[in-house]
């Protein structure tokens, strides 16, 4: 069993409104990671089988690496087909907001969603979530927002109905955004969970080698170059950080999620227990952080970087030069030395 931590009056408005409702949109943030495309699927495939007309928007492109979880080819990517994703959006009876806590966190999105009279639901695992949603499910605590879409589900009284195609999608939410349950991930009720994934058909060894063992010849030099020649250690201050400019991305042939776990890897270095990474975008500085131990890395993000996340990881964006990045975070070392030692 699982303790009951989403209000029962947030379960009963949530599937009252899903019952009136005929035409539903989930949307996620910008930059999609496993977690934010997870939930989104999860939560997708769970509707499809209630017979609801139900569309994912997503700002931007899928990491490349989610692409073998079924429904993500029929995302809708707002940057390649804007009219059909704001008809879409503006025809909504109800909009899922999963895995961002503000607007901003989905981009041109931003507009339409505000904007439309359908009822909004957030589902997020995020701090100070704004209120701009009928319904805020919002609890940090929990690991990831693809564990809250199997608690929603649960709680709602339709865990028979779960999928094995959702169940794939929210298993691969929680095992990404806990860097394959290295952290954030010491609580019994996760491996419960994942228990009860696997008895619907889920083969989670499957699913670790597509996320994380399909490298392109690309892919596996962009990091290799990256920990080679951009990686920078900070031993006073048990840091690292590595940077990727657009020129680095373009000569290595950059796809969509070919990135992804890197800034993880400073964390395996004897002695450093801050990491963070950035990635030149065409309009901004794309901040990764992940951290070990008691140091707070979503308070950085929030703070200096326009983001935030859990203790030990977080992200954000930075919107100035890769220089003016790099100096901003050499900056705030010190101002957080203290945390060092805890």
């Amino acid at each position: 069993m699982i303790n009951k931590i989403i209000p029962e009056d947030k379960i009963q408005k949530t599937k009252k409104l899903i019952e009136r409702s005929e035409n539903i949109v989930i949307t996620c943030h910008v930059s999609p990671d496993g977690d934010a495309i997870g939930a989104s699927l999860g939560l997708y495939h769970f509707l499809d089988s209630q017979d609801k007309n139900v569309n994912i928007v997503t700002p931007d492109l899928l990491p490349s690496n989610l692409l073998f979880l079924k429904g993500s080819r029929d995302v809708v990517v707002y940057t390649r087909y804007q009219e059909f994703a704001e008809e879409l959006i503006g025809n909504a009876d109800l909009i899922f907001c999963l895995d961002y806590n503000t607007l901003s966190r989905i981009d041109r999105v931003a507009k339409s969603v505000s904007i439309s009279s359908a009822k909004k639901i957030m589902i997020d695992h995020h701090l100070d979530p704004e209120n701009f949603c009928d319904i805020i499910i919002s609890h940090p605590e929990v690991a990831s927002t693809s564990e809250l879409v199997f608690r929603l589900i649960c709680r709602m009284g339709m865990f028979e109905e779960l999928n094995q195609c959702a169940s794939e999608a929210i298993y691969t939410g929680m095992m990404t955004d806990t860097g394959n349950f290295t952290y954030n991930s010491n609580k019994p009720e996760i491996y419960f969970i994942i228990a009860e994934l696997i008895k619907k058909g889920i083969n989670k060894d499957r699913i670790y080698n597509k996320v994380y063992n399909t490298n392109s010849v690309d892919k596996l030099k962009l990091n290799g170059y990256a920990i080679s020649q951009k990686m920078e250690i900070f031993p006073e201050y048990k840091a690292a950080v590595i940077t990727l400019t657009q020129e680095d991305l373009k000569h290595y042939d950059y796809q969509k999620g070919d990135s992804e776990g890197l800034v993880n890897v400073p964390l395996s270095i004897e002695g450093v227990i801050f990491s963070t990474f950035f990635r030149e975008d065409k309009d901004f500085i794309k901040v990764s952080m992940r951290s070990q131990g008691k140091f707070p890395v979503n308070k950085i993000a929030s703070d200096y970087f326009n983001g935030g996340g859990h203790l030990n990881a977080a992200g954000g964006e930075f919107y100035g030069t890769m220089d003016e990045a790099l100096c901003r975070f050499k900056e705030i070392l010190p101002v957080y030395a203290h945390y060092l030692n805890d």
